[in-house]
Protein backbone atom coordinates (compact mmCIF):
# COMPACT_ATOMS: atom_id res chain seq x y z
CA UNK A 1 0.00 0.00 0.00
CA UNK A 2 1.45 3.63 -0.82
CA UNK A 3 1.26 5.69 2.13
CA UNK A 4 -0.34 8.91 1.56
CA UNK A 5 0.93 11.41 3.87
CA UNK A 6 -0.75 14.79 2.41
CA UNK A 7 -3.90 12.96 3.89
CA UNK A 8 -3.14 10.47 6.53
CA UNK A 9 -4.42 10.95 9.89
CA UNK A 10 -3.23 9.30 13.40
CA UNK A 11 -6.44 7.26 13.84
CA UNK A 12 -6.25 5.40 9.98
CA UNK A 13 -2.45 5.21 10.65
CA UNK A 14 -3.45 3.23 13.90
CA UNK A 15 -5.73 0.76 11.96
CA UNK A 16 -3.54 0.50 8.90
CA UNK A 17 -0.89 -0.72 11.21
CA UNK A 18 -3.25 -3.18 12.92
CA UNK A 19 -4.94 -4.54 9.82
CA UNK A 20 -1.36 -4.96 8.29
CA UNK A 21 -1.66 -2.81 5.49
CA UNK A 22 1.80 -1.22 6.54
CA UNK A 23 4.40 -1.52 9.08
CA UNK A 24 5.43 1.25 11.61
CA UNK A 25 9.11 0.79 10.05
CA UNK A 26 7.03 1.98 6.50
CA UNK A 27 5.43 4.44 7.95
CA UNK A 28 8.48 6.40 9.68
CA UNK A 29 10.58 5.76 6.76
CA UNK A 30 7.52 7.50 4.64
CA UNK A 31 8.60 10.42 7.25
CA UNK A 32 12.24 10.32 7.10
CA UNK A 33 12.39 10.20 2.93
CA UNK A 34 9.95 13.69 3.33
CA UNK A 35 12.26 14.65 5.59
CA UNK A 36 15.67 13.93 3.81
CA UNK A 37 13.85 15.83 0.81
CA UNK A 38 12.62 18.92 2.52
CA UNK A 39 13.76 19.68 5.73
CA UNK A 40 16.70 20.82 3.70
CA UNK A 41 14.60 24.03 2.57
CA UNK A 42 12.14 24.10 5.66
CA UNK A 43 14.89 23.52 8.74
CA UNK A 44 11.92 21.98 10.76
CA UNK A 45 14.53 19.47 12.42
CA UNK A 46 17.43 20.43 14.28
CA UNK A 47 18.11 16.79 14.53
CA UNK A 48 16.95 13.62 13.01
CA UNK A 49 16.91 10.84 15.53
CA UNK A 50 19.30 8.08 14.58
CA UNK A 51 16.73 5.49 15.91
CA UNK A 52 13.72 5.96 14.44
CA UNK A 53 13.65 2.50 12.54
CA UNK A 54 14.65 0.53 15.45
CA UNK A 55 12.11 2.19 17.91
CA UNK A 56 9.52 1.42 14.68
CA UNK A 57 10.74 -2.17 14.28
CA UNK A 58 10.34 -2.60 18.45
CA UNK A 59 6.77 -1.70 17.35
CA UNK A 60 6.33 -4.04 14.79
CA UNK A 61 7.93 -7.21 17.24
CA UNK A 62 5.01 -6.04 19.70
CA UNK A 63 2.32 -6.32 17.13
CA UNK A 64 3.47 -9.01 15.48
CA UNK A 65 3.67 -10.86 19.19
CA UNK A 66 -0.12 -10.15 19.49
CA UNK A 67 1.14 -7.56 21.68
CA UNK A 68 -2.45 -4.81 22.75
CA UNK A 69 -1.21 -1.76 21.52
CA UNK A 70 -2.88 1.64 21.50
CA UNK A 71 -3.84 4.28 19.15
CA UNK A 72 -0.54 6.00 19.33
CA UNK A 73 1.67 3.29 19.06
CA UNK A 74 4.04 3.25 15.86
CA UNK A 75 2.64 7.02 15.47
CA UNK A 76 5.85 9.24 14.07
CA UNK A 77 6.10 12.09 16.32
CA UNK A 78 7.99 15.66 16.45
CA UNK A 79 9.13 16.99 19.53
CA UNK A 80 10.05 20.31 20.11
CA UNK A 81 13.33 21.27 20.99
CA UNK A 82 12.70 22.51 24.79
CA UNK A 83 11.03 19.11 25.83
CA UNK A 84 13.15 17.15 27.39
CA UNK A 85 14.08 13.28 25.92
CA UNK A 86 16.08 11.35 28.02
CA UNK A 87 19.72 10.76 26.60
CA UNK A 88 18.83 13.12 24.14
CA UNK A 89 19.79 16.52 23.16
CA UNK A 90 17.61 19.62 23.81
CA UNK A 91 19.09 22.81 22.96
CA UNK A 92 15.75 25.08 22.99
CA UNK A 93 17.08 26.22 19.65
CA UNK A 94 20.23 27.97 21.25
CA UNK A 95 24.45 27.78 21.10
CA UNK A 96 24.63 28.43 24.71
CA UNK A 97 22.42 25.07 25.09
CA UNK A 98 23.50 22.86 21.50
CA UNK A 99 25.40 20.13 23.88
CA UNK A 100 22.92 19.61 26.73
CA UNK A 101 21.81 16.42 27.25
CA UNK A 102 18.46 16.01 28.96
CA UNK A 103 18.85 13.83 32.41
CA UNK A 104 15.10 13.20 32.77
CA UNK A 105 12.14 12.88 30.31
CA UNK A 106 9.44 15.30 30.45
CA UNK A 107 6.16 14.11 31.82
CA UNK A 108 4.69 13.81 28.40
CA UNK A 109 8.22 12.55 26.90
CA UNK A 110 7.45 9.25 29.33
CA UNK A 111 3.28 9.07 28.61
CA UNK A 112 4.32 8.98 25.00
CA UNK A 113 7.29 6.04 25.27
CA UNK A 114 4.43 4.02 27.53
CA UNK A 115 2.10 4.82 24.48
CA UNK A 116 4.78 3.63 22.01
CA UNK A 117 5.33 6.22 19.99
CA UNK A 118 8.77 6.95 17.52
CA UNK A 119 10.23 10.21 18.27
CA UNK A 120 11.42 11.38 14.64
CA UNK A 121 13.48 14.08 16.37
CA UNK A 122 13.62 17.43 17.63
CA UNK A 123 11.93 20.19 16.34
CA UNK A 124 13.39 24.28 15.43
CA UNK A 125 11.74 26.63 17.79
CA UNK A 126 12.49 30.18 18.64
CA UNK A 127 15.18 30.52 20.87
CA UNK A 128 14.03 29.78 24.14
CA UNK A 129 10.77 29.67 23.35
CA UNK A 130 10.56 33.47 23.40
CA UNK A 131 9.72 34.79 19.80
CA UNK A 132 6.42 35.00 17.55
CA UNK A 133 7.61 32.99 14.15
CA UNK A 134 10.71 31.17 14.57
CA UNK A 135 13.04 33.17 12.81
CA UNK A 136 15.08 33.70 15.88
CA UNK A 137 16.89 30.28 16.16
CA UNK A 138 20.57 30.38 16.59
CA UNK A 139 20.18 27.61 14.12
CA UNK A 140 18.41 29.64 11.57
CA UNK A 141 14.64 30.26 10.66
CA UNK A 142 11.78 27.94 9.88
CA UNK A 143 10.06 28.50 6.71
CA UNK A 144 6.75 27.74 6.11
CA UNK A 145 5.81 24.76 3.85
CA UNK A 146 3.23 26.08 1.98
CA UNK A 147 4.91 29.15 1.16
CA UNK A 148 8.73 29.50 1.71
CA UNK A 149 8.62 33.51 1.72
CA UNK A 150 6.85 33.01 4.74
CA UNK A 151 7.06 32.63 8.45
CA UNK A 152 5.16 29.30 10.08
CA UNK A 153 4.24 31.62 13.04
CA UNK A 154 4.66 31.03 16.65
CA UNK A 155 7.91 29.78 18.61
CA UNK A 156 7.02 25.97 17.80
CA UNK A 157 7.03 26.49 14.06
CA UNK A 158 9.34 23.64 13.70
CA UNK A 159 7.03 21.59 15.33
CA UNK A 160 4.14 23.46 13.19
CA UNK A 161 5.77 23.09 9.99
CA UNK A 162 6.99 19.47 10.41
CA UNK A 163 3.16 18.56 10.25
CA UNK A 164 1.81 21.17 7.86
CA UNK A 165 4.94 19.96 5.40
CA UNK A 166 3.77 15.95 6.01
CA UNK A 167 6.82 15.55 7.98
CA UNK A 168 6.13 14.06 10.87
CA UNK A 169 2.37 12.77 11.38
CA UNK A 170 1.86 14.41 14.42
CA UNK A 171 4.27 17.23 16.65
CA UNK A 172 4.23 18.62 20.36
CA UNK A 173 4.56 22.11 20.63
CA UNK A 174 4.90 24.69 23.63
CA UNK A 175 3.05 27.85 24.65
CA UNK A 176 5.46 30.84 26.08
CA UNK A 177 3.03 31.02 28.63
CA UNK A 178 2.52 34.77 28.09
CA UNK A 179 0.21 36.17 30.62
CA UNK A 180 -2.48 38.39 28.95
CA UNK A 181 -4.89 40.55 31.02
CA UNK A 182 -7.66 42.78 30.95
CA UNK A 183 -7.74 46.41 32.17
CA UNK A 184 -4.52 48.28 33.62
CA UNK A 185 -1.64 46.22 33.31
Amino acid sequence: MAINLETLTIKEAAAAMRAGEFSARELTQAYLDAIAERNPILNAYLEVFDDCLEQADKIDAKRQAGEELGELAGIPMAIKDNILIKGRKCSSASKLLENYIATYDAFVIEKLKTAGVVFLGRTNMDEFAMGGSTENSAFGPTKNPHDPERVPGGSSGGSAAAVGGNLALAALGSDTGQLLRRGRS
